[in-house]
């Protein structure tokens, strides 16, 4: 009896050494809806590349300030005039942005609400553009944001697992809301009146409106509040890229 309550408990600790490990916890990536560096101000812009993206960089650039650009690949709902990210006057633009001292960054492969996905079609999304940026500028980034500003854990995880942070707004130009020109430049202005320690500010380049007229203004108003335009990257004190590396030589590869 002794015998057979000994072979027992053997096969029990058997059997649990040959179990599957216990997964480590996912590494949840971090949210920022603001800036943590005093007196800085991130003018973010989301679902480019699109025509108007030169016209922003040369206005951020004449002012010497520094915007950060969430960019999709595949995006037909803006109707863009090279539809994918890989077309040469798309990449151009890309590439444009970057060399001018911009930040990249993520916004997913064709911009889908991530919360509706699975953890598969999750990393689908994210690893494709990252792949997208990374051949065009050399570059992988080290920020995200999910289309309509919608995450759960599920995206966190796959974003933290991926080495990325998240990145929301505090801020809306409301642009994307069917806001007026007009109507984008008084909340810009009644921000710089309110004078917070720091702005993380929603805008999307596919608004000509956006492009033409109200960039122009921030840019003016909040560095004449006092607050330096800088990327996200630095308005939270983090590197903008995983690595930096040299661009792809186009090849069959670049394609949607």
């Amino acid at each position: 009896m002794r015998f057979l309550t000994l072979l027992a408990t053997c096969f029990a600790a058997l059997s649990a050494s040959s179990a599957s490990p216990t997964l480590e916890p996912r590494q949840r990536a971090t949210v920022y809806t603001r800036c943590t560096v005093a007196r800085t101000a991130a003018l973010t812009f989301d679902d480019g590349p699109y025509i108007y993206l030169n016209d922003i960089v040369n206005l951020l650039d004449a002012a010497g300030a520094k915007g950060t650009f969430f960019f999709t690949a595949l995006d037909r709902q803006f109707k863009w005039t090279d539809d994918c990210i890989y077309n040469t006057g798309a990449a151009s633009r890309v590439k444009y942005a970057y060399d001018h001292g911009h930040q990249v960054a993520s916004h997913t492969w064709a911009h889908k609400d991530l919360t509706t996905l699975t953890w598969d079609q999750i990393h689908d999304e994210m690893w494709r553009v990252e792949q997208a940026l990374q051949r065009i500028t050399g570059a992988y980034p080290a920020f995200m944001r999910p289309p309509y500003g919608n995450y759960n854990t599920l995206v966190q995880d796959a974003s933290g697992v991926r080495g990325q942070s998240i990145v929301n707004w505090d801020f809306d130009s409301q642009d994307s809301l069917g806001a007026s020109a007009q109507t984008s430049k008084n909340l810009y202005n009644s921000l710089a009146n309110n004078n917070p320690n720091t702005i993380l500010a929603l805008n999307h380049e596919t608004i000509e409106t956006t492009a033409h007229q109200v960039v122009a203004y921030a840019i003016q108003r909040l560095q004449s509040a006092g607050y330096r335009l800088v990327t996200v990257a630095e308005c939270l004190g983090k590197n903008p890229y995983q690595s930096v590396g040299q661009p792809s030589p186009r090849d069959g590869n670049w394609h949607c």
